[in-house]
């Protein structure tokens, strides 16, 4: 799932590979074009492990055995007002699972919990959007009334949830021209990570740390 505001989830996910998987290796996280747009931001993105989101470059870094993150629901995660906060939006047209079928990678549902909550989005202001051509521009209780402070994210706990591998090792890359199968597929995941986000918001105790 992908929530925030900004794409802090990506950096956590990456930080929390790093912490927990056996050999210490770092994730590469997939990142819409307009973040590297942004002042500092897209910087900090690049230097924090995120790439232009396009299939080349997924196909290169998994084709160099990197851990790739990928975020099904795209900007619409991201830009999710606070009332919609943990209600997956559509994973777009199953790109992700197209991309395993190719490649023959497993997936591993990721839910995050937590993120919602460090840039509450209000409101969102299309106008400015349009002027400053990115898909949107988010109305916080911090941002903009706070200047450069408002981007500071507020102190969420956050946890993160690896679910079990799906794997793709038996499909053979004609197989992500089945939109049957690749919708199947793209669902099933969809779901499990529904079901852990929901399963975890019942035992979380706090919002805060």
């Amino acid at each position: 799932n992908h929530s925030g505001t900004l794409p802090y989830d990506g950096i956590m996910i990456n930080l929390a590979v790093y912490n927990e998987h056996s050999s210490g290796r770092y994730a590469r996280f997939l990142v819409e074009n307009f973040v590297f747009k942004l002042p500092l931001i897209g910087e900090f993105i690049e230097r924090t492990g995120g790439v232009p989101a396009c299939h080349e470059n997924a196909t290169e870094l998994i084709k160099k055995n990197e851990m790739l993150v990928v975020f099904p629901e795209g900007v619409k995660g991201i830009s999710k007002t606070y009332d919609e906060r943990y209600q997956l939006q559509r994973f777009g047209h199953g790109g992700f699972v197209k991309l395993a079928m190719r490649t023959g990678v497993p997936i591993v549902p990721v839910s995050v919990i937590g993120a919602e909550e460090i840039h509450p989005l209000i409101w969102k202001s299309k106008l400015l959007a349009q002027i400053f051509q990115v898909p949107f521009i988010p109305l916080t209780p911090t941002f903009p009334w706070l200047g450069p402070l408002g981007l500071v994210p507020l102190p969420s706990k956050w946890k993160i949830v690896f679910g079990k591998p799906v794997s793709f090792s038996k499909f053979e890359p004609k197989d992500a021209e089945n939109e049957k199968l690749v919708e199947k597929y793209t669902a099933k995941i969809r779901n499990e990570v529904q079901k852990t986000i929901d399963r975890e918001l019942v035992k979380r105790k706090s919002i805060w740390i």
